[in-house]
């Protein structure tokens, strides 16, 4: 069976509570490593997010009812929120990801700790992802 999205932030709460601010930054940046490959094809300006500091690309497809994330980002610190969203919300349904709640960012302040403009571009990101989901959702 397969977690639900609040059960996996959950576990990303649970793995970054003990952590000084500066291992949860290498925490993330530990995402970013395990991100899969991103396909230099999708490097294209019809996946870049608007409102990104940096560059980030997300692409999304159906895959047995679920939909599926990839991204990337030009900036380590980026690419590790990229993953650790990717991490949370691939592999679900539209309406799951349409509806989700994602309350982990704040639990592991990771607002906080950002500059105003990446703290946009996470939002950004969010955004696009949920659009996905309700585009995809209506298909």
């Amino acid at each position: 069976m397969n977690k639900t999205i609040n059960e996996i932030q959950d576990e990303i709460i649970e793995d970054f509570s003990d952590l000084e601010w500066l291992d949860r930054y290498q925490m993330i940046v530990d995402y970013a490593k395990e991100l899969e490959p991103f396909d230099p094809a999708d490097r294209t300006e019809q996946n870049l997010i608007d409102g990104c500091q940096s560059k980030v690309w997300f692409t999304a497809k159906m895959e047995e009812g679920n939909l599926v994330f990839r991204g990337d980002s030009d900036a380590i610190l980026v690419k590790g929120i990229v993953a650790l969203l990717i991490h949370v919300l691939s592999g679900h349904s539209p309406k799951e990801i349409a509806d989700a709640d994602l309350y982990f960012i704040d639990e592991i302040q990771l607002r906080e700790h950002l500059s105003p403009t990446r703290s946009n571009g996470v939002a950004a990101m969010l955004k696009q992802m949920k659009l996905y989901a309700l585009a995809y959702a209506k298909l």
